[in-house]
């Protein structure tokens, strides 16, 4: 449920000096996660941007710790791309209502989904979203219901579910039985499709509804003809080749940050195809969304832990580094009074 103790959102005004005025007592600055680089992470008091035409103010509810990219730039061992800088702000899932907007009305006072937003003045936002208030285009924006839920943070990763097996057959053998993992899972099923394998190599998470999860070493079937990989594992496409049926289809959906090599003969031998899935798409979004509304795609049961973002450290840790922390949210909703 949202909190129903929040500051009272600015609301659109006639009067354009009152729309003047309002614009200059709104707060542009939040409280943001800070990576430093080399597994440093604080939680700062930062200034946003200016707003521009068509910009959204959101007062952030929960944000989403990601154990794939957020993991390696807290580490400092995502490699180099295009944008990438510290100090930075991190995060692409997060839920917030609307606080203020620039011309866009209709979104005053929407609970949204925010994919990632670039509004720091003094760190980059990769991807943006880890902070208590941020601003974003209206075109970035996911509307969602009147009533929020804190697994509406794994929209993003349910739909780059939905991306990585959409585009073909669904799979049979699903690699990996993280979040992401289990995601794919119940959409093999919400789509309709036979229960899929998944491998796991840790014990601890075989437990599942509706679909089997064993260890590689377990598996017996070798002729698996749709393959999706979500384990970020470069040791996993090995396995996933030597278990697959002549011309199958091996899909790349994790994010490996060591060089992908594989053993070339066997893959010659079955005339194996790879594909590479990364990000998702609006229609996946609007395919996810639509699932859940009709009941045929759950998120429940998959954040695991809680915590309040002034004890980042603690929670980037736990994060990435307790085997029983499947997802791990950030809680911003005691920040918004002192935002606004």
């Amino acid at each position: 449920m949202i909190n129903s103790a929040r500051s009272v959102p600015l609301q659109p005004a006639e009067d354009p000096q009152r729309t003047v005025d309002l614009a200059q007592a709104l707060d542009l600055s939040a409280h943001a996660i800070r990576f430093a680089g080399d597994h440093r992470v604080s939680l700062e008091r930062l200034a946003l941007t200016p707003l521009q035409d068509g910009d959204l103010v959101v007062d952030v509810d929960w944000s989403g710790v990601s154990t794939g990219t957020e993991r390696l730039l807290w580490s400092s061992e995502m490699p180099p791309f295009p944008g990438l800088s510290y100090p930075l702000v991190p995060g692409y899932e997060a839920v917030g209502r609307v606080v203020h907007t620039e011309g866009a009305p209709d979104w005053m006072g929407a609970l949204v989904f925010v994919p990632g937003a670039n509004c720091y003045r003094d760190a980059a936002g990769l991807f943006g979203a880890s902070a208590s208030r941020v601003i974003l285009p209206e075109s970035r924006a996911v509307r969602l219901g009147d009533e929020g839920r804190q697994s509406d943070v794994l929209l993003a990763l349910a739909a780059t579910a939905h991306h990585a097996i959409a585009q073909s057959d669904l799979p049979q053998l699903i690699i990996g039985h993280g979040v992401l993992g289990r995601l794919v899972a119940r959409l093999v099923v919400a789509l309709g499709g036979p229960a899929p394998t998944v491998w796991e190599p840790k014990p601890g998470r075989h437990a599942a509804e509706g679909y089997r999860v064993l260890g590689t070493d377990e598996e017996t079937h070798r002729a698996y003809a749709r393959i999706c990989d979500v384990s970020g594992s470069v040791a996993a496409i090995d396995a996933a080749i030597g278990h697959a049926a002549k011309s199958a289809e091996i899909v790349l959906a994790g994010f490996y940050s060591d060089r992908v090599a594989f053993d070339f003969p066997p893959a010659f031998m079955r005339e194996i195809s790879f594909r590479i899935a990364a990000e998702w798409r609006p229609e996946d979004m609007q395919a996810v969304m639509t699932l859940r509304r009709k009941g045929l795609l759950s998120l429940d049961g998959l954040i695991t832990h809680v915590e309040d973002p002034a004890h980042a450290e603690r929670a980037y840790q736990t994060a990435f580094g307790t085997p029983d922390c499947l997802k791990l949210i950030l809680d911003w909703r005691a920040y918004h009074d002192d935002a606004a």
